[in-house]
């Protein structure tokens, strides 16, 4: 007698055909997870339709209210109904779908938002009636005559008000509100020659306008950077490095902060790929390994950077909200941004930012005390005279700081004055570890042992570059057990990792054998140190713990050979160390991230002591 299976009873599941309303529920989880992925999906449709100018109306965080209103191409009125439905798009014809020009191509975001809120559409082709379409929960109402000049508006009321459940993750309006700015700031980046109003009409009336971009005009370059310092600010432009460079099909440009203006925090990096903003985290590696040696590992740079390539290199289509790319050669975009940003940072030679100079005037500001009095305006009390003026020549020595130069300066006909010269001529020392030096325009302090700290680095740094690193051969080589898939990653990166002295071998099954290690480290734990290669590896795809080691030790050594604090120096030192900076790229920043110098303008100086 046959025995009835346990595992299979009688309330068997059952596979069912979901209905419309639920399909496009389940879609809008994917696509709109909050009222900024609604407005992202909205204005990137008003980018693909040509407008010149959109504007971003919301309310309560856009939870009550989004309305966008555009003057692109428009939708006709026979082509509402099917704007609403499923998989319908003018962007592609589903033949090619690697060969994508637009920022939507999925014909998911429409049907999503009707699905979850009240969305209505009004639209107007050249040539033809205004009409408007509405859906409300996934029901679809009949398309009626509509009042509008061009272009098309979409209002999407009461998100999620048909799945009451995702209301209860959304966060404050004030956050919600903060996330909606955040994405029309990137996406208008993206396209500095449209323009962007947001307003916020919580509590009704007209509200206030949140951000504003107009279009700018001119050149790439030019509409570019008007447009960054709208949005980054005017830190950010006056010291960010124009980038342009081109490699096998792929162009990168944009623009990238000098080291010494870094950030706390990773929030001003953007990345684009087509003109698609992205949160790629190869791209953010290789972002972090371009000002890996110039940052301290808590400050981060700050970058607009943007790629353009053949859609055919780039697969868009991993990700329902479109943050995400794939590279057919990951590796060649990464290199780019890697040796485009260290050019220009090589080029920008000892150039620090200005916000050094800014924080350093900041500090120099006395507090406020009241109004001024001068020694002119004072009353001398009766039976005292006034004490008679002195002259700077009534001065000791001691209080001078002044710099005797051994020889005289040289004629003109020898080339420019050291004043002329970017970094001037040194004027004095002060504390035994700060020169003074006269430019042109103003003044410049210079840190004599951070200044020298990262001449002293540069030179090794060149040395080892030129000779290479110097491996030790281990006498018993050491045997490290992996996994299958992390011995195959290590092995595939053993040309890079030679380069800096570690030798590593196949040692059968999953096992790795290092032969050599970088003579400079000295003892090595090799296990630990691949291990942590490894994790780098799987969290960036590339690894930089062997390079920052073996840079760690020259920056030690470059430390303790450099000039100290306290040590005396002569007027021709200090020259000599001002020339080597200004032909040394990178002297802007010492080992650590910090500025070496500070320069202060003449027209500074004289607004400290009110004379403006």
């Amino acid at each position: 007698m046959a025995t009835a299976n346990p595992n299979i009873g009688d309330d068997r599941p059952v596979i069912r055909q979901l209905d419309d309303a639920a399909i496009n529920r389940i879609a809008a989880g994917e696509v709109v997870e909050r009222p900024a992925s609604a407005v992202k999906e909205l204005v990137e449709n008003a980018i693909d339709a040509g407008a010149s100018r959109i504007a971003i109306d919301i309310a309560d965080g856009g939870k009550t209210l989004i309305r966008v209103t555009d003057n692109g191409c428009g939708i006709a009125a026979g082509d509402l109904p099917l704007a609403l439905s499923r998989h319908a798009t003018s962007k592609i014809d589903g033949t090619d779908l690697l060969n994508i020009h637009t920022f939507g191509f999925r014909g998911e975001a429409l049907p999503s938002l009707g699905a979850v809120g009240r969305l209505t559409i009004s639209s107007r082709v050249p040539g033809a009636e205004a009409a408007s379409i509405h859906v409300a929960g996934g029901q679809v109402q009949p398309v009626k005559p509509a009042a509008l000049r061009a272009g098309t508006v979409a209002e999407l009321r009461d998100l999620f008000y048909a799945t009451p459940a995702r209301l209860k993750f959304m966060r404050s309006d004030r956050a919600e509100t903060q996330a909606i700015t955040d994405t029309v700031k990137r996406l208008a980046m993206a396209e500095p020659s449209v323009g962007f109003t947001l307003r916020d009409t919580s509590g009704g009336g007209e509200g206030r306008v949140a951000f504003r971009a107009d279009a700018e005009s001119g050149d790439l370059f030019d509409a570019l950077h008007a447009r960054l310092a709208r949005i980054m600010g005017r830190e950010f432009a006056e010291n960010a490095l124009p980038i342009d460079a081109t490699r096998e099909g792929i162009r990168l440009f944009g623009y990238a902060a000098l080291p010494t203006y870094s950030r706390g925090a990773a929030l001003a990096q953007y990345l684009f790929v087509n003109g698609r903003p992205v949160r790629d985290k190869m791209l953010g590696g290789a972002l972090r390994a371009a000002y890996f040696d110039f940052l301290s590992r808590d400050r981060h740079p700050a970058a607009a950077l943007f790629i353009d390539c053949d859609p055919t290199l780039v697969d868009v289509n991993v990700h329902p909200a479109k943050s995400e790319v794939r590279f057919r050669d990951s590796g060649i975009p990464r290199g780019l941004i890697v040796s485009a940003l260290r050019h220009a940072l090589a080029e920008a030679g000892h150039r620090a930012s200005t916000t050094v100079a800014d924080a350093t005037l900041g500090a120099m500001r006395p507090e406020p005390q009241g109004a001024r009095v001068y020694q002119m305006d004072r009353s001398t009390p009766r039976g005292f005279s006034a004490p008679p003026p002195q002259g700077f020549a009534d001065l000791h020595g001691s209080y001078s700081g002044q710099v005797i130069e051994d020889a005289p300066a040289p004629p003109p006909e020898q080339g420019p004055l050291p004043e002329d010269l970017p970094l001037g001529a040194a004027r004095g020392q002060v504390h035994e570890n700060y020169i003074i030096a006269q430019t042109a325009t103003g003044i410049v302090i210079v840190d004599q042992h951070a200044a020298h700290e990262r001449l002293v680095y540069e030179k090794l740094k060149r040395q080892m570059a030129e000779n290479g690193v110097a491996a030790q051969a281990l006498l018993i080589p050491e045997i490290v057990d992996l996994s299958e898939a992390d011995c195959a990653r290590l092995l595939t990166h053993a040309d890079d990792l030679s380069r800096f002295g570690l030798t590593i071998e196949p040692f059968g099954g999953s096992a790795i054998a290092v032969r050599e290690t970088p003579a400079i480290l000295g003892e090595v734990d090799a296990t630990a140190m691949l291990r942590d290669i490894l994790d780098e590896l799987n969290d960036q795809d590339d690894s930089q713990t062997l390079q920052a080691r073996i840079e760690a030790i020259l920056s030690r050594v470059a430390c303790h050979g450099s000039i100290r604090s306290g040590r005396r120096m002569r007027g021709e030192e200090m020259n000599a160390l001002l020339r080597e900076m200004e032909a040394t790229p990178h002297s802007g920043q010492c080992n650590h991230g910090r500025p070496t110098y500070v320069e202060l303008k003449l027209s500074d100086i004289e607004r400290l002591f009110g004379r403006t």
